[in-house]
């Protein structure tokens, strides 16, 4: 065996930073695109982007009946609209309360330390160290919050915050606080029977019962708004002109500059071949912006002709509506990769007629009946939805019979863990977390 030197030629297949950026440019939603454009006006100084002066008139809904009167102002447009989060509502009540301030400042450390439930889920002996405070005195600190509304805040747990409520609520109900004490995980797989022989009780007095802790509030936090709303704004806009009747696509990139070349840097005459090495190669840069912007474009729109095309009823209708296509059936009309029709569709928002979706929403695999036609996985989801909606009760159907009673009624052959899987994925429970008491 020796060392020897050779050579040889192969080919590969390298991804150049050019392919790379058009790629890149594929998957940004529109608001990305111009986030991307700043970004690129700033590190390549042959770039200038000219903001457009035209005014884009939103499509309005087919079914507004109101004029709109551009010397009409609204007062309530200067309203500010400010809702208050839990921790404000809470320190506005201890500010009413006749304690201390030193007591106050303590409750308003517990208020800033709940959780988005309004659950205390820090460890209590830490806190009370921060406070300074013993065990009895911290827990009487506890207990000033937890008489403040919304009843059940400043719990340890779920336990702890039912149990709050029922002692404020429901003082007599002796049943209801065994119940939640001992039993919160039979209650929770509706384990009835265990319940009724350990307690020695009869289903009636369960289900009484069981009504009264279903009434409580397991997040007292909830009804607060501890994040403020984000609003989407879609990057395809799809209406549907009643004259013509047919459906008009427009890419919502009015906001979008237009990127103009540089003259500035052509008119220098520098004789430095380092100079003109710079300029040539952000030229290229320049160049490889448009035609990946202008490609991305075009991607959009071949697909959207085709979904327009195929899923003509989902425009109308929604989701609901929605017949089998895969991104790989798209591919192959419009004569593209796979993984390009994904990457045109990644972080892409549609406003139709029938609401506003997802762009991947409008993809649904297929599946065959016993008949040979084809149906969508939406479809069947929606199906398994409305047999779950309509089963008995009292004696709920499980995954296989659910799957037997759609090979019947539906012709679709399948699986009982395709079906489990849909229905996980509906956060839909199983059939023995389903069943009600029968009395």
């Amino acid at each position: 065996m020796k060392l020897v030197l050779q050579q040889k030629q192969h080919l590969n297949l390298v991804m150049t930073t050019e392919l790379r950026q058009a790629i890149t440019l594929l998957q940004y939603s529109t608001q990305d695109l111009y986030d991307y454009l700043k970004e690129q006006e700033l590190e390549n100084p042959l770039i200038e982007l000219v903001e457009k002066n035209e005014t884009y008139d939103y499509p309005k809904s087919r079914n507004q009946t109101v004029q709109s009167n551009d010397d009409y102002i609204d007062p309530l447009d200067f309203v500010a609209n400010k809702e208050r989060n839990l921790h404000e509502f809470l320190i506005e009540q201890i500010e009413f309360k006749k304690i201390s301030q030193e007591k106050k400042e303590q409750l308003k450390y517990l208020i800033l330390n709940l959780d988005e439930n309004g659950y205390i889920t820090f460890n209590k002996q830490d806190l009370a160290k921060d406070l300074q405070l013993g065990e009895l005195a911290f827990e009487s600190l506890v207990l000033k919050l937890q008489s403040l509304e919304p009843i059940g805040i400043g719990a340890a747990d779920l336990a702890d915050c039912l149990q709050i409520q029922l002692k404020f609520y429901y003082p007599d109900e002796i049943l209801a606080k065994k119940i939640v004490k001992s039993y919160l995980k039979e209650l929770a797989n509706k384990q009835w029977h265990v319940i009724s022989k350990q307690e020695d009780v009869s289903m009636r007095e369960i289900d009484q019962a069981f009504e009264i802790i279903r009434s409580l509030n397991p997040k007292p936090a909830g009804n607060f708004n501890c994040v403020e709303a984000t609003y989407l704004t879609p990057d395809i806009i799809v209406e549907f002109d009643e004259e013509s009747e047919q459906f008009i696509v427009n890419l919502n990139d009015h906001y979008i500059p237009n990127i103009t070349f540089n003259q500035n840097y052509t008119q220098k005459n520098n004789e430095s071949n380092h100079f003109d090495n710079y300029v040539k190669d952000q030229f290229k840069k320049y160049q490889w912006l448009k035609n990946s912007i202008e490609q991305r474009r075009s991607t959009i729109i071949k697909i959207m002709n085709v979904l327009l095309t195929k899923q003509t009823d989902v425009f109308l209708g929604g989701l609901k509506k929605i017949n089998p296509l895969t991104l790989k059936d798209v591919a192959e009309i419009i004569d593209m990769h796979e993984s390009t029709v994904s990457r045109a569709t990644d972080n892409k928002i549609i406003q139709t007629p029938a609401g506003t979706f997802e762009l991947k929403q409008f993809f649904s695999t297929r599946l065959s009946t016993s008949t040979g036609e084809d149906t969508s996985q939406t479809q069947v989801k929606n199906i398994l939805q409305s047999m779950i909606k309509k089963e008995n009760k009292y004696k709920p159907l499980s995954d296989q019979k659910l799957a037997e009673q759609m090979k019947i009624n539906q012709n679709i052959a399948i699986s009982r863990r395709t079906i489990a899987k849909y229905r996980d994925e509906l956060n839909i429970p199983s059939s023995s977390k389903r069943k009600e008491i029968k009395i």
